[in-house]
């Protein structure tokens, strides 16, 4: 007898580890709901509840025994969707019979552990070469590419500093925006760039939170009201601590 309980206890932390990656990186609600229910069902638990916001996860599991609940903070997300698509084969594994309870929670603990994300270099390049195609896309000129380069990699790597000694979240991409637009006003005044609005809105472009908005509006369509509404509140937010930055650059200059 206590034997089940310590397994039951050991499910529900298998699926709450899983849950708790991928909210950590960016899934959204009912994704990690379904995959958890998924895992739960899978080692043979008859009936579960969870309850996700972006800052916690409640999860219950319907035994013959007075009902458990455990509950998990969440205080730090980021975007890694490469970590969702690895706790999604996992979970498919543990529902092909494939692991045990002790091999999954072994492998998320491995998987949370391990950082997927690229390299800070690469991370930086990519996001300079996607605030210039942005110029473009926007129609503006090829000789504003290189600024709009350097302006993008400038907030960007500002906000990955500022992120990583800074706990507000809103802070670091206020700053970042300053940066990449005090750095794009630099190369307009210096004759280095020719359209400065488009060279702004290039830089900024890295920091846009657009996975944030897509997962509001998905989990708002899924029902999840809560959820949605909390994503979308933090959009904002982001968005107009962007909006701040570059307001303040513009106003003084």
């Amino acid at each position: 007898m206590e034997r089940q309980l310590e397994l039951k206890y050991d499910i529900m932390d298998v699926s709450l580890l899983a849950g708790k990656i991928m909210l950590e990186s960016g899934a959204e609600t009912y994704r990690v709901e379904d995959t958890m229910g998924r895992i739960a069902k899978a080692f043979g638990i008859r009936e579960s509840h969870s309850y996700v916001t972006p800052t916690g996860i409640m999860f219950s599991i319907e035994t013959a025994e007075p009902t458990k609940t455990k509950l998990i903070r969440i205080s730090n997300r980021t975007t890694d969707l490469q970590k969702v698509s690895l706790v999604n084969s996992i979970s498919r594994r543990i529902s092909n019979g494939d692991l045990s309870v002790d091999d999954a929670y072994q492998e998320l603990q491995e998987l949370q552990k391990t950082g997927m994300a690229f390299p800070l270099a690469a991370q930086i390049i990519a996001a300079a070469v996607a605030s210039a195609c942005f110029l473009i896309m926007l129609q503006g000129s090829w000789t504003d590419f290189i600024p709009a380069m350097l302006a993008g990699g400038c907030s960007f790597s500002v906000l990955i500093y500022v992120s990583n000694h800074v706990q507000i979240k809103f802070f670091s991409e206020f700053i970042a925006s300053l940066s990449g637009g005090l750095l794009a006003y630099f190369l307009y005044w210096t004759g280095a760039g020719a359209e400065l609005d488009k060279i702004i809105i290039g830089s900024v472009m890295p920091l846009v939170p657009g996975l944030l908005i897509t997962n509001a509006v998905r989990d708002l369509m899924a029902g999840h009201l809560i959820s949605g509404l909390a994503k979308g509140a933090e959009a904002f937010l982001t968005a107009f601590a962007i909006g701040s930055g570059i307001a303040v650059i513009l106003t003084i200059f």
